[in-house]
């Protein structure tokens, strides 16, 4: 069933997710195209951001008008924006710009086919309870020692507070006297999972900060947000998600749908 988008304006706390969506990726052209179960994956992630109780609208935003074509046939809300846009963040913050009533942005990746409603929920939190939080985002903990070592898995510490401390591919914090394959049972280790929450002055302004000396060696675009001195706030998820970055997630995400179908 097509989810519908609704956008009932909820005072201060309105809430909207955006789903940047890019044809041109490295590893996986036209990804967001990719049929999964005989949809597309953006109409599976789509549909997904739409049953979160948290957003009161959703949209896709994206560079490229086959996409949008797309979305509009499945009965989506779809946006093109500029080619010139370099990341996911921009995208998300072009959509801001032209909706001042959005209290709330979710930046809600495209290429998360089992991404859980509630996620996006547990997310949303965080901003909805302390209006001191700017943005937020989500996190698990680890159970596979392998994912430690593994760079396509970001790992983040986190302080008392849940407050995130930094993000790295490498394995963090050091288990200096661990033996190998123990790490796990010495500390608790979190990944994170890309799923971000802004208020939107805080979006606008995350533009204006320069790129940052961590954030371009790690490769991680959130360390920009660390690096200058502003805080994540990190929900703690039990579920997980896979990310769609090769043709192998491609083919291990339709077998975990083909399943549950």
């Amino acid at each position: 069933m097509t989810a519908s988008p609704r956008f009932v304006q909820t005072g201060s706390q309105s809430v909207v997710a955006v789903i940047p969506a890019r044809y041109g990726s490295q590893r996986l052209p036209g990804k967001p195209l990719a049929d999964i179960c005989g949809k597309p994956m953006i109409q599976h992630v789509y549909e997904r951001t739409a049953q979160a109780g948290s957003i009161d609208w959703c949209l896709v935003a994206t560079d490229d008008e086959r996409i949008a074509s797309v979305v509009r046939e499945f009965g989506g809300h779809a946006v093109v924006t500029p080619d010139t846009l370099q990341t996911g963040t921009d995208r998300v913050a072009f959509v801001a710009r032209s909706l001042p009533e959005a209290a709330i942005l979710v930046n809600v990746q495209g290429d998360e086919p089992l991404l859980q409603p509630t996620m996006i929920d547990e997310a949303v939190r965080p901003l909805v309870a302390d209006p001191r939080v700017s943005v937020a985002t989500l996190v698990r903990h680890i159970d596979d020692e392998q994912d430690l070592t593994n760079r396509g898995i970001v790992k983040v510490v986190l302080d008392r507070d849940s407050n995130c401390l930094y993000f790295s591919r490498s394995p963090i914090p050091c288990a200096r006297d661990a033996a190998p394959g123990s790490w796990t049972k010495r500390h608790l280790y979190f990944k994170h999972i890309g799923l971000y929450v802004y208020r939107r002055e805080f979006l606008l302004e995350l533009l204006e900060m320069s790129r940052t000396p961590l954030e371009i060696t790690e490769s991680l675009e959130q360390l920009r947000i660390v690096e200058h001195g502003h805080r994540i706030k990190a929900a703690i998820t039990e579920h997980d998600s896979i990310p769609v970055d090769t043709a192998e997630d491609l083919e291990r995400v339709r077998s975990i749908l083909s399943k549950r179908t």
